[in-house]
């Protein structure tokens, strides 16, 4: 196996798994925009350099962790991009949340040059990035996936193969859509709750254990009762999730009404300051529309 891996966007989530490949005794070479990202990597024992050129040259396996499909375009199709860089044959491992039709795009441009593509979108924290327990769904040519298991299982706990390019990032979509509708109403009726005088702890305690609970409640939850709303996963980044599986409903001509009313709240989560905040900071708006709340749930952190 190949232990030379390009890793293209270190955000919080791709610094993290860079991180880790590291640890795990691969020779990481990693490029970002973001000069304090490429530093975060070197911090952990890769090289950082400064362009996608770079990053590419020399390497059978690219992995990219990009935050839009503008982006992922722009690092795979753009002059001097991924795919007109990377040598034939070479391996491309996209891990980024986007719309499975820009997947689908770039996978048929890539094999056009004999390259391969798996796609990957993972779930997961920041926490599970960085300790390799992320879930990985994977869609591609059944061979392509084959190669590329050995690098994704230093990232991952499970590992679920979906189907197609593109049938991955289908399955991300859906999974976060229920997510951003599960922590929204999670919230308003948390912040019913206090309301209605029950403490907030022992709301919590109470409802972490009954039929109402999810994943995202007892992980995050726990974290706002001590007003700790620091970023796992940003609310803009729930409400670009969320128009997504909206665009991806309008297509199909599936409507989506459900997950529309929650984009719009999201939306206005972010319109009232709550940009670059844990998407559990939702209950602070909830809080802030009930000033005479008898049990604070806790400040915000600055």
């Amino acid at each position: 196996m190949n232990k030379a891996i390009a890793f293209i966007g270190l955000g919080q989530m791709g610094g993290n798994m860079a991180a880790r490949l590291v640890e795990f005794g691969f020779t990481v070479s990693g490029y970002d925009l973001n000069p304090a990202a490429r530093q975060n990597l070197v911090d952990a024992g890769g090289q950082a350099v400064g362009s996608i050129e770079q990053a590419v040259a020399g390497h059978d396996i690219v992995m990219t962790s990009l935050p839009d499909p503008s982006a992922v375009l722009a690092t795979y199709l753009g002059k001097e991009g991924i795919v007109e860089l990377a040598t034939p044959g070479c391996l491309l491992i996209d891990l980024s949340t986007i719309d499975p039709d820009t997947m689908r795009h770039v996978g048929t441009k890539a094999k056009e040059l004999k390259l391969r593509v798996v796609d990957c979108p993972v779930s997961g924290s920041p926490k599970d990035s960085r300790a390799g327990t992320l879930t990985i769904m994977m869609g591609g040519d059944e061979e392509d996936v084959r190669l590329a298991e050995p690098y994704l299982e230093a990232l991952s706990t499970t590992r679920l193969f979906t189907g197609d390019v593109g049938s991955a990032k289908v399955v991300k979509i859906v999974n976060n859509m229920m997510a951003m509708g599960n922590v929204l109403i999670a919230s308003e009726a948390f912040a019913l709750g206090v309301k209605a005088g029950v403490a907030p702890q022992l709301l919590y305690d109470v409802l972490s254990v009954s039929g109402g609970r999810s994943h995202h409640f007892v992980n995050r939850f726990k974290n706002a009762l001590q007003g700790n709303f620091d970023p796992g996963f940003k609310i803009e980044l729930g409400e670009k999730d969320l128009a997504l599986g909206i665009g991806l409903g309008e297509m199909l001509n599936q409507p989506t009404p459900a997950a529309s009313i929650v984009r719009q709240l999201f939306s206005q989560a972010l319109g009232e300051g709550l940009r670059g905040r844990d998407i559990v900071a939702l209950l602070q708006m909830y809080q802030n529309w009930s000033s005479d709340t008898p049990n604070s749930i806790g400040e915000t952190r600055q």
